[in-house]
C-alpha cells in the first residue's frame, strides 16, 4: 500500500495580511513563496510562506479575512503547529522571541526542547530543537542566518476527545506509525523520517470544548503524496472505508482531495507538484500577486479591493498574544 510521506502544508486564518506578513517574515523568518487569492474567495488573498523554494513540507498558508472575529483552538481542530529549528539555535530563538514581547513559554517533549508562543493574532506556535533537523532551503535574503534559521515543520498537534477512530485511521488506513505515547498525547510518525513534518501528534482530553474557527485558528492540514496517481489511489482508498472524499480540486502549485476524519479534523492530502516555481522563477517568488487564468480578467478590481501587504510606514510588530487555557491543549 501508499503511505503518507508527512506534512505537505498547513493553512491557517488570519485577520490581518499585513501583519501576518510582518509577523512571518520579519520575526520568523519565513519566505513568502507565493501570493495569490482564495480560489473560492478571490477577493481573499490566499499567503504561502516557506523555505526559500517552498519545499512541501515547509509551507504555512493563511487565508486573511480582514477584521474576522478571533476563533478558538480547541477539540476537532489542529491546536499548534510546530516548526523545527536546529538544536544549538534554541538560545538565539529564545532570546529572539522574549525580546519581542512574546508570552513564550519554555519546556520539554519526548526529550526535544520546545518553546511556546503564538503569532499576533493568537495562533499556536511550537519551536523544537532537533540536533539534525529536516534538510531545507535557506533564504538567504531572510532576516535570520542559515545557522539558526527554521527548517520547515516539526509537528502538528490535534485536540481530540478521544482516540480509537483517530487511531485506525492514522495508522491502519494512512499507514502512520504509534511512535510514543506521555500521558494524553500520542505521537505518531509518517514514512518519510527525513522530511521536513514527519511528526503528528494528537492529544486526547475529553473535556475539550469544540474548536470554533476564526482569526489565529488552523482551517485544515494536507499530507503529502508523491504524484497525481498516487492521489487517485488515496481517493479510491478513503471512500472504500466510507469517507466523504472530494474530487481531485487543481490549486495550480498542487492539487488536492478533502476529507473529514472522525470528530471533525479537516484533512487535504496534496500533490508534490507542479510547485511554486509553475508561475514565476525563484529568485522573484511571493514578489507579485499571481492569479489562476480564470480570475485574470478580474485582476484590476481584484487588487482594488486587496489590503497592501507592504504598507509605506509599517509598524513594528513587538507582541504576541498570551497563551490562554484552551490553547494549552496542546502542551501535555
Amino acid at each position: 500500500m501508499n503511505h503518507i510521506s508527512a506534512i505537505h502544508h498547513i493553512t491557517a486564518i488570519t485577520p490581518s495580511a499585513t501583519e501576518n506578513l510582518a509577523f512571518y517574515e520579519n520575526v520568523l523568518g519565513l519566505r513568502l513563496v507565493k501570493q495569490t487569492v482564495n480560489f473560492d474567495d478571490p477577493y481573499t488573498y490566499h499567503l504561502y510562506y516557506g523555505d526559500a523554494r517552498g519545499t512541501p513540507g515547509t509551507i504555512l498558508t493563511f487565508f486573511p479575512w480582514e477584521n474576522l472575529p478571533q476563533g478558538r483552538p480547541g477539540a476537532g481542530m489542529v491546536t499548534a503547529i510546530a516548526f523545527a529549528a536546529p538544536l544549538r539555535a534554541m538560545d538565539f530563538w529564545n532570546r529572539r522571541l522574549r525580546r519581542l514581547a512574546c508570552d513564550l513559554q519554555s519546556g520539554e517533549r519526548f526529550g526535544d526542547p520546545v518553546l511556546r508562543f503564538t503569532d499576533p493574532h493568537g495562533l499556536p506556535l511550537e519551536l523544537i530543537g532537533q540536533s539534525e533537523p529536516a534538510a531545507t532551503a535557506h533564504w538567504h535574503a531572510g532576516p535570520i542566518a542559515a545557522e539558526h534559521a527554521i527548517a520547515g515543520f516539526h509537528s502538528a498537534t490535534a485536540t481530540l476527545h478521544h482516540l480509537t477512530e483517530s487511531k485506525t485511521l492514522f495508522s491502519s488506513l494512512l499507514g502512520m506509525t504509534l511512535l510514543k505515547q506521555s500521558d494524553n498525547r500520542y505521537r505518531f510518525a509518517s514514512a518519510d523520517t527525513r522530511a521536513p513534518g514527519h511528526f503528528w501528534d494528537v492529544v486526547i482530553d475529553p473535556q475539550a470544548p469544540p474548536g470554533q474557527q476564526g482569526g489565529g485558528t488552523v482551517h485544515h492540514i494536507a499530507f503529502r503524496t508523491a504524484s497525481d496517481d498516487d492521489q487517485l489511489w488515496w481517493q479510491s482508498r478513503l471512500r472504500t472505508v466510507g469517507l466523504g472524499v472530494t474530487e481531485v480540486r487543481d490549486r495550480k502549485y498542487f492539487r488536492s482531495i478533502y476529507f473529514n476524519a472522525p470528530q471533525r479534523l479537516l484533512l487535504e492530502i496534496a500533490t508534490d507538484g507542479p510547485g511554486f516555481g509553475v508561475d514565476e522563477e525563484e529568485a522573484i517568488l511571493g514578489t507579485r500577486l499571481r492569479l489562476p487564468e480564470s480570475y485574470e480578467r478580474m485582476r484590476p478590481d481584484i487588487e482594488r479591493r486587496l489590503p497592501p501587504l507592504r504598507p509605506t510606514s509599517p509598524s513594528p510588530i513587538d507582541t504576541c498574544r498570551p497563551i490562554a487555557s484552551t490553547e494549552a491543549l496542546s502542551s501535555a
